[in-house]
């Protein structure tokens, strides 16, 4: 088998969840079937049954507004995917970025068209701050189409199936459940002092850790306006950067600034860690905080608690099929503005809740120390990378053999 692999983000160039999912997926489908993969960016790679392609924008103008560079990119990549792909048995997108380009494909080469959902367009309204009303509307029509054209939707939790089929009215017979994955050979308890020393954390005081992009559905402005309500003698360490836009950075550095006036311990770290020492700020940290408004799944949670460490998380998308409420840590309930706003309804009600988890954690010891060897254990027995990359590629067999009975090919 052939499969083409259609994404925004592949080693090295990853900056969010779905380009983790897509490097370790691809490093067990490669195992399994032949993997042709097509991306943003430089690479060149032709090894381990992996022919990885990257390709950079052609198109060159001044739109009316400059956001909108943010999709024609796409666009103008996607293009020169459909041209240059052939002899593929199944073409896999993952996000909007490749959607376009995947369904171009699918049709010119005559194979069914698979998408994982790592999120949904239309839960995600302040990207329009990003891409510009215009070009917001744009990425929901082609996030739309693709649903509408795909053989086979891949979602990342039950909350995401129900969203898809909501949403799109995808068929229930055409979604499949796969969560993501985690490599717990790689991310594992590790501890080096001198690491967190390298970035400004303290070793000898506990501290709450997060890790994200600064995005609105991240919700990391939610957590820096609970810092003044987490026990004083922890730290706070945040490590986050990539921010959507230049006002929302400025909108956290202006919160992140405001609250180190009042307590010390609270470290940003706005470059991009190594994995390599990022697990060991996992394994050091007393509870990891993921104070998300949308989350389709979140594979930073079972990064964390692969390292052996409790998380306390928002109650919402796929987390609570992650986390166990009490067990490997705590949920958060969050009650949105609307079915379109995410932000909570009573923020400073989801703050106090959030800090209060954050607090039973970190003045218990024992208590953090048995759910981390928990998390642990659920992150090993049940996510693994090699088990997801199965189940994918019997779904890719199930969805081929469903278009050649359909006639299609």
């Amino acid at each position: 088998m052939n499969a083409a692999i259609l994404t925004n983000e592949f080693p090295p160039e990853i900056y969010g969840g779905a380009g983790i999912h897509v490097k370790f997926l691809t490093q067990e489908l490669s195992k399994l079937c032949h993997v042709e993969a097509r991306c943003f960016g430089g690479q060149n790679v032709d090894a381990d049954n992996v022919h990885a392609v990257g390709f950079s924008e052609r198109l060159k103008g001044t739109p009316a507004d400059e956001r909108f560079k943010k999709i024609l990119k796409p666009l103008d990549i996607n293009l020169q995917w459909a041209a240059a792909l052939d002899n593929i048995d199944v073409i896999h997108c993952h996000t909007w970025y490749s959607h376009f380009g995947g369904v171009l494909a699918s049709r010119l080469l005559q194979c069914p068209l698979i998408l994982t959902t790592h999120s949904l367009e239309p839960h995600r309204p302040w990207k329009a701050e990003q891409l510009g009303n215009g070009g917001y509307a744009m990425s929901c029509w082609i996030e739309r189409s693709a649903y509408e054209a795909a053989d086979g939707v891949i979602a990342v939790s039950e909350g995401m199936k129900r969203d898809v089929m909501k949403l799109y009215g995808v068929p229930e017979d055409r979604v499949k459940v796969i969560y993501n994955g985690i490599d717990p050979d790689f991310y594992h308890p590790i501890f080096d002092n001198s690491i967190l020393q390298k970035w400004g954390v303290d070793p000898n005081r506990p501290f709450v850790l997060f890790v994200g992009r600064i995005t609105r559905q991240k919700g990391i402005s939610q957590l820096i306006q609970a810092i003044p309500q987490i026990d004083p003698k922890a730290q706070v360490v945040l490590c986050a950067g990539a921010p959507d836009t230049q006002e929302l950075a400025d909108e956290c550095r202006h919160l992140i600034e405001e609250v180190q006036k009042t307590r010390d311990g609270v470290v940003w770290i706005q470059d991009v860690m190594p994995h390599e020492e990022l697990r060991v700020l996992y394994s050091h940290a007393t509870v990891f905080a993921t104070p998300s408004l949308y989350e389709p799944f979140g594979i930073i949670n079972l990064e964390a608690m692969s390292c052996g460490t409790p998380v306390v998380g928002s109650a919402v998308g796929g987390i609570p099929e992650i986390i166990v409420d009490g067990e490997t840590g705590y949920l958060v309930p969050l009650k949105p503005v609307s079915e379109t706003n995410f932000e909570p309804a009573d923020p400073k009600a989801f703050q106090t809740d959030f800090a209060s988890k954050l607090n039973k954690i970190l003045a218990n010891p024992e208590l953090a120390k048995k759910m981390g060897e928990v998390s642990r254990k659920r992150a090993v027995d049940v996510f693994s990378w090699k088990t997801i990359a199965k189940q994918t590629f019997d779904f890719y067999n199930e969805c081929i053999e469903r278009y050649k009975k359909q006639g299609k090919r």
